[in-house]
């Protein structure tokens, strides 16, 4: 069996790749900080006979993301796909005017150095078997300014810049580097639209397993003046 690992695992896009890339027999590693959550996820797979465990870690911290990837490497072998979609930060969205060096650094940490954190933790070993691949899941300001997410922008389009030399380089290696920039605001489950996070686990699946499409935006053509509408007339 294969194992995805996802970074920043919560109960909604997180537990939806779970159970997507569960119902094709992956096995699931779950990590994020939340123990209590990540808990009843693993209870919710395990009852739909989906093989998953969890691992607690802050992605601030790089000692407690190479645990986690180590633990999950002893349990299950290796680690095919890593999942990255984290919503860390302490700070929220701010305007571009209103940066410091303190909420632009803590969100530059949060989603950069926590990739790089997370990708040398899982790379050797892909390099090594010369197959793997690494989905990273950010938000439309990693493609596009938006002035309200200064902070957020600067550091996914800093993410985005890292993931296109990511995949300039190890694609002629094997391994698969994806990003889907999200213009949508997630909902609940169940409503079949674009915004709910079982149709854009189904997309990140299809992603996976055609890989011919290293970037793009979702959906696809959505620009910022379109993230203010109901998105379930783009269905």
């Amino acid at each position: 069996m294969k194992t995805i690992m996802i970074i920043g695992a919560g109960k909604g896009l997180g537990l939806a790749l779970a159970k997507r890339f569960g119902k094709e027999h992956f096995q699931v590693a779950l990590v994020a900080r939340n123990e209590k959550k990540l808990e009843e996820m693993v209870q919710e797979l395990e009852a739909q006979g989906i093989q998953a465990s969890y691992y607690v870690a802050d992605i601030y911290k790089k000692t407690e993301i190479a645990a986690a990837t180590n633990k999950i490497q002893e349990t299950y072998g290796k680690i095919d796909v890593l999942e990255f979609s984290p919503t860390p930060g302490h700070f929220p969205p701010t305007p571009v005017s209103d940066l410091t060096e303190d909420n632009l650094r803590d969100t530059f940490e949060a989603y950069v150095i926590s990739a790089l954190n997370v990708v040398q933790s899982v790379l050797p070993d892909m390099l090594r078997r010369k197959e793997g691949a690494m989905l990273f899941t950010t938000g439309l300001s990693a493609m596009h300014s938006i002035s309200v997410l200064g902070n957020i922008g600067i550091a996914m389009s800093g993410l985005r810049n890292y993931l296109g030399n990511l995949h300039n380089q190890l694609a002629p290696e094997g391994i698969f580097v994806a990003h889907r920039s999200l213009g949508v605001f997630i909902k609940e489950a169940g409503e079949g639209t674009v915004s709910d996070p079982d149709v854009i686990a189904d997309m990140w699946f299809k992603a996976y397993s055609n890989r011919d499409t290293w970037e793009e935006e979702y959906p696809k053509g959505v620009r910022p003046e379109h993230l203010f509408f109901d998105t379930a007339e783009q269905k």
